[in-house]
């Protein structure tokens, strides 16, 4: 049976009803007789919108969660597959000074210009040296790993951001599957309807009728068919809805659309995420002493910030900054034309350490500092759902997190499409599929829930225009596929 063959009918218990499990005929939780009231008028509109998100949505949410599953793995996996550049050969008694590091580096990568330092982090670490070099894509760069005990380059490798070769190429299949900027709609699609997928199942299960109570949270022991399948989908929903909610927020903060509704509704509220200041200042000491500078500058016009006359080096400059308290996973970002030293610390696991300071290079001044304390909460809450999404945040026991949600995801997937298989009408028909359910369930709700739901979920559509542009061609379909039911009806029963 194709779906604009279903009839405008209410069934009783349209999530249950199954002709091969005639035991399971159990009703949901609260709902009451009089036709049209609160549960029972809402409960048909959530069953039909979970199933055609479920069913048409699903499988760009297999999609993310079996990148992401890949993603969550690669981190322990460069691990491995770089460990060469990664470590060194044999822990020394002390390590060289950054600058003959960043010496050995440029001896080795002669074409590339150094835009910051990344000092080792751990006793058995290496020391990276970013470039940027001719030929690399957009926000690619070049990291130089060199032992810090003596020199010696261990390897070589284009990098994106923190990410080495596999985890990068990673990271951009599971946003966008190698597709660029049209591919990130697909994630970005999945995103914006995981949480309102992950949140209707979570009201249809807890509103169901029960004989025991323990089956809301273990399978149903004993249940066969269609009935052990839906158990075992809204156990393990229950179990998982908390994280795939998160999951979902969090990947929606740097999706292309809803991002950036969401970036401007941080900045609005003052959650914008602060930034260290390495700017320096203008003015005759500045430009190198010369006293006529400025003297054709036009009136209210301020003078450019020069290029640094004097360098303290960058062992002074990290010096500096443990010194003002900087001092864990540091990231040293060279002065460029106009800016100091910036020193940050990038350590993400709890507690983390994300303090920065931008060191003048002509003394090795504190020009501006900025504990991560300081961030608006909004800011740290960003930070926070990121790194976990990333599988940052608690490192090792986050990523196996991010491991478990992406394989309950896919199984809640499995089992939402083998209970609309089991649900077929005609066994022996094998292309045969489950009915979706009835139409006309808006129409039953109460001016009093109806408007409001109209309005929030307008509002909502257009703060994530890819849950609003979606749902739209969900309901146009919808409308269309009714129309021609009647059609049929009509064109069978003339009279």
């Amino acid at each position: 049976m194709s779906l604009d063959e279903v009839k405008d009918v209410r069934t009783p218990d349209a999530d249950t009803t199954d002709t091969t499990d005639t035991t399971d005929t159990t009703e949901p939780t609260g709902i009451t007789k009089r036709r049209g009231g609160g549960w029972a008028a809402l409960r048909p509109l959530l069953l039909r919108m979970h199933f055609y998100a479920g069913l048409l949505i699903a499988p760009l949410l297999f999609l993310a969660a079996a990148t992401g599953l890949l993603y969550a793995g690669s981190w322990q996996a460069e691990k491995i597959i770089y460990s060469d550049e990664l470590t060194v050969a044999r822990v020394g008694e002390s390590a060289l000074p950054l600058s003959a590091q960043v010496a050995a580096a440029k001896g080795a990568a002669p074409q590339g210009d150094i835009v910051s330092v990344w000092p080792a982090p751990e006793a058995d670490a290496t020391t990276r040296v970013i470039m940027e070099s001719k030929g690399l894509p957009e926000g690619e760069t070049l990291t130089v790993f060199v032992d810090p005990y003596t020199a010696e380059v261990r390897g070589q490798l284009t990098t994106s951001g923190d990410a080495l070769p596999l985890r990068a190429w990673l990271s951009e299949f599971h946003s966008n599957l190698q597709l660029g900027d049209f591919g990130r709609n697909y994630s970005e699609l999945a995103a914006s309807w995981l949480w309102v997928v992950a949140l209707g199942g979570l009201a249809l299960w807890i509103g169901r009728r029960r004989k025991r109570k323990a089956e809301l949270v273990v399978p149903a022991r004993g249940a066969e068919g269609r009935r052990r399948t839906l158990s075992w989908h809204g156990v393990v929903g229950l179990w998982s809805v908390a994280g795939l909610v998160v999951l979902s927020a969090t990947g929606l903060t740097w999706s292309k659309y809803a991002g950036e509704n969401i970036g401007q509704l941080q900045d609005s509220l003052g959650g914008a995420t602060p930034t260290v200041s390495a700017k320096l200042k203008p003015g005759p000491e500045s430009a190198g002493g010369d006293e006529h500078a400025g003297h054709n500058m036009g009136p209210g016009e301020e003078m450019p910030p020069p290029a640094p006359t004097a360098d303290i080096g960058i062992d002074r400059a990290v010096e500096a900054a443990r010194a003002a308290g900087v001092t864990e996973y540091l990231q040293v970002t060279l002065p460029a034309k106009g800016k100091g030293y910036v020193v940050k610390e990038k350590d993400k696991q709890v507690p983390v350490h994300l303090d920065s300071v931008a060191i003048d290079p002509a003394d090795g001044r504190v020009m501006d500092e900025l504990p991560f304390a300081d961030y608006p909460l909004l800011a740290k809450m960003t930070r926070f759902g990121i790194d976990l999404h990333m599988g940052l945040t608690f490192g090792l026991v986050n990523q196996l997190a991010l491991a478990a949600l992406a394989v309950a995801l896919m199984l809640l997937i499995f089992w939402g499409y083998r209970m609309w298989w089991l649900r077929r009408p005609t066994k022996d028909r094998t292309f045969s599929a489950g009915r979706a359910q009835p139409r006309g369930a808006w129409r039953r709700l109460p001016v009093s829930v109806l408007l409001p739901l109209a309005a929030v979920t307008a509002v909502v559509g257009w703060f994530v225009p890819m849950l609003g542009i979606s749902l739209v061609a969900f309901l146009a379909v919808d409308v269309l596929l009714g129309f021609v039911a009647r059609r049929r009806v009509k064109a069978a029963n003339p009279a």
